[in-house]
């Protein structure tokens, strides 16, 4: 949300199929894969009309084709229907939706199983400031596990050529405690498999120190 002019406008960034119809003024429809978009390349509409059904009124679209990086490249253009002014908005609050998306799925991974919770609307909001809570808790320890660069007992490390983090705050938070919880049931079984494969003994030791690091911040 915006102020502007002393009322409240909502602002939105919707993402197109390649395949969706739309002409400007008197033009023939055409689709969007058929403006020519190649990797690299930026492009922002004004006072576009988006699809052949009626009631839709004219609004923006911006199309950017990210270019190729450390060897990977995206296998098509965005193509982002809005009423924001400038493509620099547009990308802006388009790329915001990464870090809404992880945390959706952080959301799903935890175990609210918000969705089977079917509570009333009083209820749905008590569960809601819960979870809120409870995510923010967790994604602030997953952060202290981070800066005691144990991460790498916890959870895969991100590779060199992925641009995002394979796991957020929250992911190595809640298994960063489960880890050390885990190891309360399973230490004799552990100790009787390190007895059988002593040539691991040192990796052995290596992780249990990073597992005292961990517990001692948690």
């Amino acid at each position: 949300m915006k102020q502007k002019s002393k009322k409240q406008k909502l602002f939105f960034a919707f993402r197109q199929k390649q395949g969706t119809n739309q002409k400007k003024d008197d033009e023939d429809y055409q689709t969007f894969s058929q403006l020519g978009m190649k990797p690299g390349m930026k492009m922002f509409l004004t006072g576009v009309s988006v699809t052949k059904n009626k009631g839709f009124g004219n609004f923006n679209v911006g199309a950017y084709w990210k270019r190729k990086y450390k060897g990977k490249q995206e296998k098509e253009p965005w193509f982002i229907l809005t009423n924001l002014d400038s493509l620099s908005e547009v990308l802006k609050v388009y790329r915001a939706r990464a870090g809404i998306e992880a945390m959706f799925k952080d959301c799903k991974t935890g175990g609210y199983n918000l969705e089977g919770s079917k509570a009333n609307n009083k209820r749905l909001n008590s569960l809601i400031l819960l979870i809120a809570i409870a995510y923010t808790a967790t994604s602030l320890k997953g952060k202290t596990f981070r800066q005691t660069n144990q991460g790498k007992y916890i959870a895969r490390l991100t590779e060199k050529s992925r641009r995002d983090r394979r796991h957020s705050n929250f992911w190595i938070g809640l298994y960063g405690s489960l880890w050390i919880h885990a190891w309360e049931f399973c230490s004799d079984f552990i100790s009787i498999m390190m007895s059988n494969n002593p040539q691991k003994l040192n990796n052995y030791k290596k992780g249990l120190q990073a597992m005292s690091i961990i517990d001692k911040t948690a």
